[in-house]
């Protein structure tokens, strides 16, 4: 979990791990968005890519799928990682999730960055905090090493 803010111009300063990372992939494209308007989602495009065609493919409830995939597409851009390591975020999703000018929280899940508000790295941790040793013996015994 690391600690950082969005600039006055919506841009996101990643930690140096997520640069690298990011810097190493074949195709540097990005694509931000949400798919719940709460939290962002920095994904590679090809993790992007994967999402769109599990998103077309859906058929347990299509309509969920289009739901989501609306939201992404409505909320969503592609970007770039600058030179300074800086990611530009649509004023559209910053002003949805309430992180302008900002302090976030970024944690690597699942192939993406999530970028959380405050309020949300606060609802999360007080929720993780209720019962930490029986959700870890569950896990361990599903085979968590």
């Amino acid at each position: 979990m690391y600690a950082a803010k969005l600039d006055d111009k919506g841009r996101l300063k990643l930690p140096a791990e997520f640069q690298r990372y990011l810097g190493g992939l074949p195709e540097k494209t990005l694509f931000v968005t949400s798919l719940d308007r709460r939290i962002a989602t920095i994904y590679p495009i090809e993790v992007w890519k994967e999402n769109e065609k599990f998103f077309e493919n859906y058929t347990e409830d299509p309509e969920t799928a289009e739901n989501v995939a609306f939201t992404a597409a409505d909320l969503g851009s592609e970007a770039d990682m600058d030179g300074q390591g800086r990611i530009q975020f649509s004023t559209q999703l910053r002003r949805e999730l309430d992180i302008e000018n900002q302090q976030v929280r970024l944690q690597a899940y699942n192939r993406s960055i999530q970028v959380l508000s405050e309020a949300i790295y606060q609802a999360r941790r007080a929720r993780s905090a209720k019962s930490p040793e029986t959700d870890l013996k569950l896990l361990q015994r599903a085979g968590l090493k």
